[in-house]
């Protein structure tokens, strides 16, 4: 009877996945597309998928767009393209006129061609910066005072102050603005169920007694993370670990550090009911500011304020500053985590193939549509990123041969690229039979 709801969550996690890569190979293919029509290359075939063909039309433009059976990708066919890689078919090129030629993939000029190739990943990160730069504009920034939003649902017995308070001090330390609740928090006052809050309401200043500010309040699960399997969820309140009492989330990330990976017991309150979930941390690699990482032990949970910080709307401009950083961050952290994998400094299990990638997938979207949204627009810096490794086959490697050409005033022969387009055909797939094995054999 157990297989019903497996088959359910293997259906969920593949349709998650199929339903994102769809859009991010889509995007990619389409930069690939339009820049190759602007340019003056004619796009025979528009293809998401492989395999095939199940729906087909032909455009005015004479490019047939296509969905094919297998939906693991997509890919442009360019006049005298002789595969989905852009390999050359010599004999179709021969037979073209000149005009014609020009309208190819392989006889248009080496600005078209290169401006071509590399718009497929510019295109990824152009819909990373979008997306990245919509959530924000959606759901606005905190402001800078430390006023109360709204209150989070909480067990009776932690008190809590009213939406619209004005914090001016908590436990006798001034608050001057939101950044100094966290900043308390982390490094001043001591957990405790209860502290003292000077406050404005309505116009009345007065004092409150209420919880902690950083309360152990999950607002947030990674994918493939001890967490989520052990089955916590968002706005799962962490009262206890292994019997003792906890007030704030340093206390959780202490009791997980000093665990050394040993099952925990956590005493969870979720709407009204208090249950203990066991959970085992996981040593995880994490990104630093400056690129570097470090190693800790994490069961995978994020936490906030008992009270969610009164927004105000963001900017066109400051929106989409914050999608370019963003992507940035993630392009730099990724070059950091390979380089720190290559070198051995963090595990190469951070290297995730297509089943943990279609995990965190169906994660993401089982967590809500902006969460899922959000992994969109990671993965699609990802795989932009990934487009641009100077292998043959890949983008990045078409970019590299046209550099050549650029210098040597002539592109490489056609017995060279034979033989690249293998070893990059083969360097491909055996980085993706590592990520696989990663998949199956990583903890």
């Amino acid at each position: 009877m157990e297989f019903i709801p497996q088959f359910g969550n293997i259906a969920f996690t593949v349709l998650a996945f199929v339903l994102a890569l769809s859009i991010i190979v889509s995007i990619h293919e389409y930069g690939h597309y339009i820049v190759g029509r602007w340019s003056g290359i004619h796009a025979e075939v528009f293809s998401i998928g492989f395999g095939p063909v199940v729906f087909k039309r032909m455009d005015r433009h004479g490019t047939r767009w296509q969905l094919a059976a297998l939906p693991f990708g997509g890919y442009v066919k360019f006049l005298g393209d002789a595969d989905a890689a852009s390999g050359k078919d010599g004999a179709a090129i021969d037979a073209l006129d000149m005009a014609e030629r020009r309208r190819s993939m392989h006889g248009a000029p080496l600005w078209a061609r290169a401006a071509t190739v590399a718009a497929g990943p510019v295109f990824n990160f152009i819909l990373s910066i979008l997306i990245f730069a919509g959530v924000v504009m959606v759901s606005g920034q905190a402001v800078e005072e430390a006023r109360i939003g709204v209150v989070k649902p909480l067990p009776a017995d932690i008190a809590v102050l009213q939406e619209g308070d004005l914090v001016t001090a908590i436990a006798g330390q001034p608050v001057t603005g939101l950044a100094d609740i966290y900043t308390l928090s982390r490094d001043t006052l001591p957990p405790s169920p209860a502290l003292l809050y000077d406050i404005e309401r309505d116009g009345q200043v007065m004092q409150i007694e209420a919880g902690f500010p950083l309360i152990p309040v999950i607002d947030a699960v990674t994918p493939q993370s001890a967490a989520i399997q052990a089955g916590l969820d968002v706005g799962d309140v962490i009262r206890s670990t292994d019997g003792v009492d906890i007030h704030a989330f340093a206390e959780l990330r202490d009791a997980v550090e000093a665990s050394d990976g040993a099952p925990m017991v956590l005493g969870v309150w979720r709407a009204g009911e208090m249950l203990e979930i066991t959970l085992s941390p996981r040593r995880m690699d994490l990104p630093l500011a400056d690129g570097g990482f470090e190693t800790r032990w994490l069961i995978g949970i994020s936490g906030g304020l008992f009270f969610e910080p009164v927004t105000e709307p963001v900017g066109l401009f400051e929106a989409a500053e914050f999608g370019i950083s963003q992507t940035g961050f993630i392009i730099q952290s990724s070059l950091s985590g390979l380089w720190h994998m290559i070198t051995g400094a963090i595990s190469s299990c951070n290297l995730q193939g297509p089943i943990g990638i279609a995990e965190t997938s169906g994660a993401a979207a089982s967590q809500g549509l902006d969460n899922f949204i959000w992994f969109i627009a990671v993965l699609s810096t990802a795989v932009g990123l990934l487009n641009l490794f100077p292998i043959p086959v890949l983008d990045g490697g078409h970019l590299i041969f046209h550099v050549y050409e650029a210098v040597a005033g002539k592109p490489p022969s056609d017995r060279a690229l034979k033989i690249f387009m293998t070893i990059g055909l083969t360097l491909l797939l055996s980085l993706m039979l590592f990520a696989l094995t990663n998949d199956i054999f990583c903890p």
